[in-house]
């Protein structure tokens, strides 16, 4: 396996699901740094959402994963920032198409409405699926704002 240098991170509702997470990325030797929260009190997910982007928009990391209640308020977070194309997926094959035809670097996932094996078969997924280029390629370049 790839030596993928992985950011996480979660909101209080996601905190449980990340632990575990977190759990299996280091039993498999990624390299991931976990940017919080470290607990299940109460935190609002834009003060985790936006370090985890950050450092994935300035390349310090090859991928982030974030997880909160419902996967959604993470996932716009990390989308306002350059570069992030980030997708919710709550199974495999939303995961494998958003990775192959929307390149996407950092996976959101709904703590409440996944089991830890559905998140860990979807992280599976989404670390080992390529993006396919091509006509994709294309599309993927339009997404930022700036050619508009």
């Amino acid at each position: 396996m790839e030596n993928k240098k992985i950011a996480i991170t979660s909101d209080h509702a996601g905190f449980f699901l990340k632990e575990k997470v977190l759990a299996y990325l280091i039993k498999e030797k990624y390299d991931v740094k976990d940017f919080g929260c470290f607990s299940d009190e109460a935190v609002d997910y834009p003060d985790f959402g936006h370090p985890l982007a950050n450092a994935v928009s300035a390349g310090d990391f090859d991928c982030g994963i974030s997880i909160c209640g419902t996967g959604n308020g993470i996932n716009m977070v990390v989308n306002k920032h350059p570069g992030i194309r980030s997708a919710l997926c709550w199974n495999e094959e939303i995961c494998r198409l958003a990775r192959e035809h929307n390149d996407a670097n950092i996976l959101a996932l709904p703590g409440w409405f996944i089991s830890e094996s559905e998140a860990l078969l979807i992280i599976k997924t989404f670390l080992s699926t390529s993006f396919e280029g091509g006509r994709h390629a294309r599309r993927v370049g339009k997404i930022s704002l700036k050619m508009y």
